[in-house]
């Protein structure tokens, strides 16, 4: 059976990028992206996981506030709480990444990844 899950974001950074080791030692970048809607003040917010080499350039090239393009794919987690309840959380898997404004003495910067994702 044919599937896609594919999702391209423009959208503003909602703060500056945080890099985290997971046990097995993989680097892996977060940060938050709004995204504007058309006909009003609102945003939806998604939450960017980039690793590896495209989180350390995320990493060192992006801050909050930065106009970007993100291309990548939806992931959900699930996991337990406290309460023992099911809690759910999707997040966009970064694959490439196009800052969209940048002031003229920056470089312009393009990244893709590989898919070196840690595996579950």
């Amino acid at each position: 059976m044919p599937a896609l899950n594919n999702v391209h974001l423009i959208g503003n950074l909602g703060r500056d990028p945080e890099t985290r080791y997971t046990p097995t030692g993989k680097k892996v970048c977060h940060f938050t992206l709004a995204v504007s809607r058309r006909s009003s003040d609102e945003a939806d917010w998604f939450y960017i996981e980039a690793w590896e080499r495209l989180g350390e350039i995320c990493q060192q090239y992006l801050t909050k506030g930065r106009l970007v393009y993100i291309g990548g794919r939806l992931k959900t987690e699930r996991w337990q709480d406290d309460k023992g309840e099911t809690q759910y959380r999707t997040k966009v898997v970064a694959r490439q990444m196009q800052m969209l404004e940048r002031k003229p003495e920056e470089p312009e910067v393009t990244a893709e990844a590989g898919e070196t994702e840690e595996a579950e």
